[in-house]
C-alpha cells in the first residue's frame, strides 16, 4: 500500500488553478490510494458524468470513512462531498497524509 503526502492548501490551490482538472487527477490518485487499503471506490471517470458523480461520489465517502476514517459516517462526507467540497478534499487529504507518516515511520 502506497499513501503520497500532499499538501492540502496546495491540493485546493492546484484545483482553482487548473479550473478543477486537477481535482479530477486528485481523485483518481486518491481513489487508488484508498482502494489499496480495500475499498471498492469505481473508476473516477464517473466523476465527470453528471448525476453519476454522486454514485462516484459516494461509494468514495464510504472508502474513505470506512478505511481510512474509520468512523462510519459515510453519509456525513459525503454530503460534504457535495456541499463544501474545498473542505472536504482538505480533510480528506490531511487523513491521507496521517496515514502516509504513519506508514512511513513503521517502515524506519
Amino acid at each position: 500500500m502506497h499513501t503520497q503526502w500532499r499538501s492540502p492548501v496546495l491540493v485546493i490551490v492546484f484545483a482553482v488553478s487548473t479550473f478543477g482538472l486537477y481535482m479530477i487527477y486528485w481523485y483518481v490518485q486518491t481513489k487508488s490510494e484508498i482502494n489499496s487499503l480495500g475499498a471498492n471506490i469505481p473508476t473516477a471517470w464517473l466523476y465527470i458524468i453528471p448525476i453519476v458523480d454522486l454514485y462516484f461520489l459516494y461509494k468514495y465517502s464510504d472508502g474513505f470513512s470506512y478505511y481510512v476514517k474509520k468512523d462510519n459516517a459515510t453519509v456525513a462526507w459525503f454530503l460534504l462531498s457535495i456541499v463544501i467540497k474545498p473542505v472536504f478534499m482538505i480533510l480528506v487529504q490531511m487523513e491521507l497524509n496521517k496515514l502516509a507518516m504513519e506508514i512511513r515511520n513503521d517502515t524506519f
